[in-house]
């Protein structure tokens, strides 16, 4: 397996992860033990998953935690559209991090079906 920084997926989720953390200061602290820390977790949890998966020995246990990783992009896309009406974040900040949701997103897709037909 290889590491876990070589991977250009990983590199665009830990963005991710940096951007939700800035992103969830301006948040109402009510929101701390709620939203943020739903948002934080849930991004956290896509580079977390590639990095664990690259310790696996096989290619079938690494394919379970980037599925995992998967749901954890439709999680952190879904907080993030209820965060932008509830009007936590602004349109820009919105667009931009959608952005970046759904490149990971496509990103693990891809990577996805690669090892799907890898193992087959």
């Amino acid at each position: 397996m290889k590491n876990f920084k070589d991977y250009l997926v990983w590199e665009k989720a830990h963005l991710l992860v940096k951007e939700v953390y800035i992103v969830t200061r301006s948040f109402p602290e009510t929101e701390r033990f709620n939203l943020i820390s739903q948002l934080r977790r849930a991004s956290t949890s896509i580079p977390t998953n590639i990095a664990e998966g690259t310790g696996k020995f096989t290619q079938k246990d690494f394919l379970k935690y980037l599925q995992q990783a998967l749901g954890s992009t439709h999680e952190v896309e879904y907080l993030l559209l209820l965060s932008f009406e509830l009007q936590y974040i602004g349109d820009d900040t919105y667009k931009n991090s959608n952005l970046l949701v759904n490149e990971v997103k496509a990103m693990l897709i891809s990577l996805i079906k690669k090892i799907r037909n890898e193992i087959k």
